[in-house]
């Protein structure tokens, strides 16, 4: 037991050590400190706070390598994997993070396991962190060619066009094309409560479009809301009609929006750069300014040219 305790503690390194059954060679990376902002907590938004890293990454034998830098795993990838999902979006838990940054290491040919551990040091006088192991059998195989993501059509409905009888033919010619469909809203008519509190405020009107969305989905049942890019994912490849929340994505993401949510159709032409989509259709508004291909249709027309 006394052993077992010693190595709950110990680096990484020595947890490798004591676990593997082959013979095996590691690289590892100790004390890696970047700040970032993390965390589920209210408090935690808006602050960066120092997050540190130890990493330990089994591989097989390297055989002769001819001091070539080409045939071992660089270190490099191994800070290249942190910085990637850290810029990739903003995150809430610790252990989200290590799996992430676990599993992109073992897309690596030459890793076989890995094992992560990450400590806030910010939050008392005190560390708090996680620690896991992945193995090359736990996660997809790295010779598996990659899954391109889709390219949806973001379509930004105003609420004239949400209310429109031609509502359900638009829908209709929409889901029945090349790619998938988002569709967009911005809040509707009805005023929302008004706080001196910037974040609050900004909070508010996101959850005002939200219920907005909810209005949406009631009106036709093909439509579902989704917050998160992990149901949208899933969604686009199972052809289902989405509805975005925009909270969680907009709060969560590294480089958020310079549109407030009260620009809900600017709002939409980020997302769509966002999600890298096709094209951006905008019904019933003027178009925004987006880098995505825009089309504007006035909201009068049955058909969708």
């Amino acid at each position: 037991m006394t052993d077992e305790i010693r190595l709950a503690f110990a680096h990484p390194s020595e947890r490798a050590e004591a676990s593997s059954q082959t013979p095996c060679d590691r690289i590892s990376l100790r004390d890696y400190t970047v700040q970032v902002e993390i965390g589920a907590f209210q408090q935690e938004r808006g602050h960066l706070q120092r997050v540190r890293f130890n990493v330990v990454v089994e591989v097989s034998p390297l055989g002769v390598i001819d001091d070539d830098v080409d045939r071992i795993l660089s270190y490099d990838k191994v800070t290249e994997a942190i910085g990637i999902e850290l810029e990739a979006e903003r995150i809430n838990l610790l252990e989200t993070l290590a799996a992430r940054v676990a599993e992109r290491i073992l897309l690596e040919p030459q890793a076989e396991r890995v094992f992560v551990r990450i400590e806030k040091l910010d939050r008392g006088p005190f560390s708090l962190g996680v620690e896991i192991m992945r193995a090359r059998n736990g996660v997809a195989d790295a010779g598996q060619s990659h899954v391109e993501a889709p390219h949806p059509r973001v379509v930004y409905l105003s609420n004239e066009a949400v209310a429109s009888s031609y509502l359900a033919g638009w829908i209709d010619q929409l889901s029945d094309r090349d790619a998938p469909l988002i569709i967009c809203v911005g809040a509707a008519e009805v005023a929302a409560p008004q706080s001196q509190n910037q974040l609050a405020q900004r909070r508010i009107d996101l959850l005002a479009i939200e219920q907005n969305a909810w209005l949406l989905a009631s009106r036709d049942r093909r439509c579902m809301v989704v917050g998160t890019r992990t149901e949208l994912d899933w969604a686009m490849k199972n052809d289902q009609i989405c509805i975005w929340a925009p909270s969680k994505i907009v709060l969560d993401a590294v480089d958020g929006p310079s549109a407030s949510p009260r620009d809900a159709v600017q709002l939409a032409a980020w997302f769509a750069q966002e999600m890298d989509a096709k094209e951006l259709l905008v019904i019933g508004a003027d178009a925004p300014t987006c880098t995505v291909p825009i089309r504007v249709n006035d909201g009068h027309d049955k058909v969708l040219v």
